[in-house]
């Protein structure tokens, strides 16, 4: 009962801080430091942990999928001929945006894993990052150049593209740099955050599918005991319901106001990170 909780508030946590400026990976280790999956209770350990994140990430984008189906659509029969045109110039855009992280993903990963996934990279990276965005607020957001996605060129979106494959970087946060680099490029909030979220489609999807796959290549489907598939279930329904809900949320408040409170929020965290790992509270 306690493992199912703890898959359930990992959901919860994935399905927030997924699409909030402020780092899933570092709320993930934190949460983990005090309160980690047991790997004695799964027939394979850690491997299962490992594919547990990736189930409630894979829970997250396809969230972002649902919510926007109908934009994103480029096959739907509503759609006139301008529309569609429209609609295959935005994923054209997605797409090329990917490029930079997927390239760098592939090549880095567990270079990047093996040597930056500590506590003081983490909190180095939150409060960093958390620093930036007060500089973005202050000194770039009072004319915004793009208004609309649709005005976004390819240029913009590469270097949109280059700050994301940054956060492969534990607490940099995969849509904190992707906003960050939308803001200080003269995005308005509400466009740099929307196409946070669209350039996470091929990017998190790909990388959720390809570790899936993988591990059921090496270690089969049918081998997780019924226990295991409640944790998969309950960790990827919280996850997918919870992003449901905090994406609009998050919209409509990026509408309204700046991310001062998420920079703050960030360094807050960053420097609890730091006074932790310094007591041995914090393990990645």
């Amino acid at each position: 009962m306690v493992e199912i909780l703890k898959s359930f508030f990992l959901g919860i946590i994935q399905g927030i801080t997924e699409w909030l400026p402020i780092s899933s990976t570092g709320h993930m280790i934190l949460f983990n430091s005090f309160f980690p999956l047991n790997e004695s209770y799964y027939s394979v350990g850690g491997e299962f942990v490992e594919l547990f994140l990736t189930v409630i990430q894979f829970g997250s984008i396809l969230a972002v999928i649902f919510l926007f189906f109908n934009r994103l659509n480029l096959f739907s029969k509503s759609k006139t001929s301008e529309e569609r045109k429209a609609c295959f110039s935005l994923w054209s855009k997605i797409v090329f945006g990917s490029v930079p992280a997927a390239i760098i993903g592939f090549a880095f990963k567990d270079i990047i894993h093996e040597y930056l996934y500590s506590p003081f990279v983490v909190a180095s990276m939150l409060i960093l990052y958390g620093v930036f965005f007060i500089f973005a607020e202050k000194y770039c957001s009072k004319h915004f150049k793009f208004s609309k996605i649709e005005q976004l060129n390819y240029k913009v979106v590469f270097l949109i593209g280059v700050f994301q494959a940054l956060a492969l970087v534990p607490g940099t946060s995969r849509s904190g740099a992707t906003i960050l680099c939308a803001l200080l490029l003269g995005c308005s909030r509400s466009v740099g955050a929307e196409f946070s979220f669209f350039l996470a489609i091929p990017t998190m999807l790909g990388a959720s599918a390809l570790e899936i796959l993988s591990y059921f290549k090496h270690s089969g489907m049918f081998g997780f005991l019924p226990f295991e598939w409640l944790i998969l279930v309950v960790g990827f329904s919280s996850a997918f319901i919870v992003s449901m809900l905090a994406i609009p949320i998050f919209m409509n408040f990026v509408r309204k106001h700046s991310f001062k409170a998420f920079a703050f929020y960030r360094i807050f965290v960053g420097v609890v990170f730091l006074a932790l790992s310094m007591f041995s509270k914090v393990h990645v």
